[in-house]
């Protein structure tokens, strides 16, 4: 990386966990904003992208923003902006996905088109998406503001150009890793990077964002393949039932083995290999997000290498 290293900044005074509850905050107020009466049809996708933000989460994203932004002496404003952005983008992927899925619960609680209905889902998801772009608007210096509007645009592009694939393998399936390891870093690695990127951004640091776009892709992709891993062990069969994109499935029909091979031999064989695969990609994510300027990149880091302990 050539990139010049900016001069360390000096602590802002704020904390993550404070700044974290600020977060829960400001997007609660953003896709609440002020209604004629309760009868307003729009108070449903109100109340429904409320209901879905009060599920839970582990606010990975918004995490990676605070933490980041902190390193790098940013403002405890921006770095709520921009955490929330993340955040606000995210969970309106996940009403939609869940929507287009037909996965009826999420962290544990009615999927917000199952609890309500699939319009609602629609209008929900595109409330959330549109108060990403808001949240923006208060960022204490808007000089990187055109950047990061551009930004976002092409992550979140990216995103459905991954989930528009994802949904088009139930009909034309995928039939090699390479395939779908673009899907996974495009559908799940694109929203995971904006945090890390957005923040180099607004400390004037934008030669390190193409770093830790590939630090967030390859931490996706081993956390996608984690996830496989654990559908492929479920008594239920899940992913191979509905077809869902699935490494190690794919890998299971490739291995190369004898062809009189047991399933169960074939079935070990693929896990290994998937298990290899996940650690190689959380390994690279792990190297690059700890090359990023003033540890900013550390948490991304220490999550790569706390899921890669698993096997």
């Amino acid at each position: 990386m050539s990139a010049r290293l900016a001069t360390a900044p000096s602590a802002p005074v704020w904390s993550v966990p404070d700044c974290l509850d600020a977060v829960e905050k400001r997007c609660r107020k953003l896709i609440q904003p002020a209604l004629a009466t309760e009868s307003d049809p729009f108070a449903m996708a109100a109340r429904a992208a409320d209901y879905h933000l009060h599920a839970g989460g582990g606010r990975i994203r918004a995490r990676l923003a605070l933490d980041a932004a902190l390193q790098l002496g940013l403002s405890a404003r921006t770095a709520v902006v921009i955490a929330s952005t993340c955040e606000l983008l995210h969970n309106a992927s996940l009403v939609h996905d869940d929507l287009q899925d037909r996965d009826s619960t999420r962290r544990g609680v009615d999927a917000v088109w199952k609890r309500f209905d699939a319009e609602t889902a629609i209008c929900t998801g595109d409330l959330l998406l549109s108060s990403a772009y808001a949240s923006l608007a208060d960022l204490d210096d808007a000089t990187p503001l055109r950047q990061m509007l551009s930004l976002v645009h092409l992550r979140t592009t990216a995103a459905i150009q991954g989930q528009c694939a994802d949904v088009a393998h139930r009909t034309t399936p995928v039939t090699d890793v390479a395939t779908y390891l673009r899907i996974v870093a495009g559908k799940s690695g694109a929203l995971l990077s904006l945090p890390l990127e957005l923040v180099l951004l607004a400390a004037e640091q934008s030669p390190w964002t193409k770093l830790a776009c590939d630090a967030a892709q390859a931490f996706a992709i081993g956390y996608q393949i984690a996830d496989d891993l654990q559908d492929v062990s479920r008594d239920t069969g899940s992913d191979a039932a509905t077809q869902a994109l699935n490494v190690v499935l794919l890998m299971q029909r490739d291995v190369a083995l004898a062809p009189d091979a047991s399933q169960e031999l074939r079935s070990a064989h693929a896990r290994q290999q998937a298990i290899a695969l996940a650690r190689q990609q959380l390994t690279l994510a792990a190297r690059n997000a700890a090359a990023l300027p003033h540890q900013c990149g550390n948490l991304l880091a220490q999550l790569a290498n706390d899921l890669a302990r698993q096997w």
